[in-house]
């Protein structure tokens, strides 16, 4: 079962990147961000016609998520608990094969300190929360989507450069910190513990052609389904494709029940 993240930035815009991208890669259950579409103008038909069903969470302008499946969604969650005024479309959550799949995307947070981190940090909090809760029902869970968090100097080009930024700061890294040390599994680095990976690459100063990237698309996966992973890595030539996404597909592998 091969289970992808991907931060579309701007999900019509890009469609064709998208489409490409899946008939390519031919992914089971795919965790879309950054739709930048209401909930009426996602493209169903046309991820229909891509062999996938389809559950979203629009806004317009901004953000929105969205799980794919070749097969059955039951969708379990829309909005991250904790916040019923928090109107931003950053979670979804469905079950897919038996293993339920929280889709993410974090706040950006810039510039900090201000407003807009303070937001990323209670959402962050809120989402620790959350994923306490689904850890201690013992049950397959994996918590992908963009985190807009480097946790460490190996995720990023040249760190000493980001001390200030809200993706950066220490309060963002010690919070993914606990999040992981509640009992997940950062499977990109249980696989390549010591490697430079990177997820995203601005558009500007050719970062993509020099490899000058960041690592803040995560797959979290709870103990039962870590002693399934097989595979990981990341589709990192779709960014050099033309009018792609500054991101790059995410994904892992997992065995068979």
């Amino acid at each position: 079962m091969k289970i992808a993240t991907y931060n579309v930035n701007g999900v019509n815009g890009r469609l064709p990147v998208l489409l490409r991208w899946l008939e390519e890669t031919q992914p089971d259950v795919v965790c879309l961000q950054e739709l930048k579409a209401p909930q009426e103008k996602f493209p169903e038909q046309a991820i229909i016609d891509a062999g996938y069903n389809a559950i979203w969470h629009g806004q317009k302008s901004w953000n929105g998520v969205a799980v794919l499946a070749k097969g059955e969604i039951k969708e379990l969650k829309r909005g991250l608990p904790g916040d019923p005024e928090d109107l931003h479309s950053r979670y979804i959550e469905a079950l897919v094969n038996d293993i339920v799949i929280g889709c993410l995307y974090l706040p950006n947070g810039n510039p900090a300190p201000g407003p807009k981190f303070d937001y990323k940090l209670q959402w962050f909090e809120r989402f620790i929360s959350h994923a306490e809760g689904l850890l201690a029902r013992g049950i397959p869970v994996v918590l992908t989507g963009d985190y807009n968090v480097m946790p460490t100097e190996l995720d990023v080009y040249k760190p000493e450069r980001w001390l200030d930024d809200a993706l950066f700061r220490p309060e963002t890294r010690e919070a993914f910190h606990r999040l992981v040390a509640q009992g997940w599994t950062d499977a990109l680095r249980k696989l390549y513990p010591n490697e430079i990976i990177y997820t995203f690459f601005d558009y500007f100063r050719n970062a993509y052609g020099r490899n000058a990237g960041l690592r803040i698309d995560h797959f979290l996966l709870s103990p039962e389904v870590d002693k399934r992973l097989l595979a990981a890595g990341v589709d990192k030539h779709v960014r050099g494709w033309e009018k792609t996404s500054d991101h790059a597909p995410v994904w892992v592998e997992l065995a068979d029940v």
